[in-house]
């Protein structure tokens, strides 16, 4: 009987520490590794920083853009602009340019 008392009195606290480790340990581990943890949160924010990049490179392309069509769309149009554009869709050249073909 003694024995009996002295193991459970062992047995039963190590039992219930374990099983409230294990679920901790549980816890612990999908909060570090899970799809909402702390290395899903890093690769969130390296994603952000590199398409807020990207936002920051595509807003001035278009900011570019609009300035350049703005010169197309005013009262005077600027020469040099029309005369790249006509050179570019006529696929000529002025007889004093220097053309380098590169390749396709």
């Amino acid at each position: 009987m003694v024995i009996r008392r002295r193991a459970r009195r062992f047995l039963i606290p190590l039992v219930l520490y374990s099983i409230s480790a294990a679920v901790a340990g549980y816890f612990v581990h999908h909060a570090h590794s899970g799809a909402r943890g702390i290395e899903a949160r890093q690769k969130y924010e390296a994603q952000v920083a590199e398409l807020s990049s990207e936002l920051t490179g595509l807003k001035t392309q278009r900011s570019d853009w609009e300035r350049r069509i703005a010169l197309l769309r005013s009262d005077q149009i600027d020469r040099d602009l029309l005369e790249e554009r006509a050179r570019v869709m006529l696929g000529r050249v002025h007889k004093n340019d220097l053309v380098i073909i590169t390749g396709p």
